[in-house]
């Protein structure tokens, strides 16, 4: 079956992607595994080594033109200075729609310990960068032409920026952006839809282990909503991490719902039914000495969707120019 359908892409994207095709990077759970940068820029350097991460998301394996995502992502200290900088580059396609962009980020940390080795740090972060969207109508005037159809590929290149914080206190962290904080043209012809981007995010989590155990746990929570269309939706998260010779293996459980929901009719009375976005996404990951691989599956849980499965994921990082020194805490992202 073609997804080359404009209505059944613009029902499935509400379910699959939570947002509209022209928002930037889009918001998954890949931030989970080890890659909290992706979404919050005041993460950038944070981490007691610099960090390389490559993603690869594809949905509906076997469907033409399904959605697919890949992103690569740099960030590290500058030197033994509170300053640090990053950079992110990614391609993004559903259907019709596509984008690509790069941003880089400039991240500043204020630590109020007495030393490294109690973790109390307060970080900001600013990115900017530049969106390509692409519009392909090439194949849209099939029952002849169209005033509101240009039946070309369509092309428009927007300047953004996101800024946000962190705090972290020893085994406890909370991180808050501002994605998109300026207004763009897009592509799309609604500008109440293209005009404002702004999303907000909020994430806070912390993490348990017994003194001297291999063992630690991480419950979290992710909130975002989205200005513009007044959508909200929920992550509550799960993970649990086992201390190896050579690393860690660490496994997870994500739960993704959102506060709103779409309207569709399923006989002939036209009874109408609503649902909500709902998806349950396993991790699992592996630390193995200065690299890291983790897996993530999706599944989509709701009455009315394209597909109940087939959202893959793939993140391969490395860590490089480590400090000796570590803090003195659970805290993953940072150690």
């Amino acid at each position: 079956m073609r997804l080359k359908n404009l209505l059944f892409v613009t029902i499935c994207g509400f379910f699959t992607h939570f947002s509209f095709s022209q928002e930037g990077l889009p918001i998954y759970t890949d931030y989970l595994t080890d890659n909290y940068y992706l979404i919050h820029p005041s993460m950038a350097g944070v981490a007691n080594c610099a960090k390389i991460r490559l993603t690869g998301r594809q949905q509906w394996f076997g469907h033409e033109d399904a959605p697919r995502l890949m992103t690569l992502s740099v960030n590290s200290r500058i030197g033994e200075s509170p300053s640090a900088i990053g950079g992110i580059v990614f391609t993004d396609k559903n259907g019709y729609h596509s984008q690509g962009g790069a941003y880089a980020t400039y991240a500043h940390h204020l630590m109020f310990s007495r030393s490294e080795t109690d973790l109390n740090m307060l970080s900001f972060g600013l990115s900017a960068g530049l969106i390509q969207y692409r519009l392909d109508e090439t194949s849209f005037l099939f029952d002849g032409p169209d005033p509101i159809i240009s039946g070309t590929v369509q092309t428009e290149t927007n300047f953004n920026m996101d800024f946000g914080f962190s705090y972290q206190f020893l085994d406890f962290y909370l991180h808050g952006t501002v994605k998109n904080v300026l207004n763009n043209s897009g592509i799309n012809r609604d500008v109440n839809i293209t005009s404002n981007l702004r999303r907000y995010l909020l994430t806070t989590g912390y993490v348990y282990s017994k003194y001297g155990s291999e063992w630690s746990f991480e419950p979290s929570v992710m909130f975002q909503y989205r200005e513009a269309t007044q959508e909200a939706a929920i992550d509550v998260n799960a993970k649990a991490y086992k201390a190896m010779d050579f690393g860690t293996v660490w496994a997870g459980l994500s739960y993704r719902n959102s506060f709103d929901g779409a309207e569709y009719t399923t006989n002939a009375n036209s009874t109408v039914n609503k649902q909500r976005l709902s998806q349950f996404t396993p991790i699992v990951g592996i630390n193995y000495n200065q690299f890291m691989f983790a897996y993530t599956y999706t599944y989509q849980s709701n009455s009315v969707v394209y597909s109940n499965g087939g959202f893959h994921q793939f993140t391969l990082g490395y860590n490089f120019n480590c400090r000796r020194k570590r803090y003195d805490c659970n805290c993953p992202a940072v150690n």
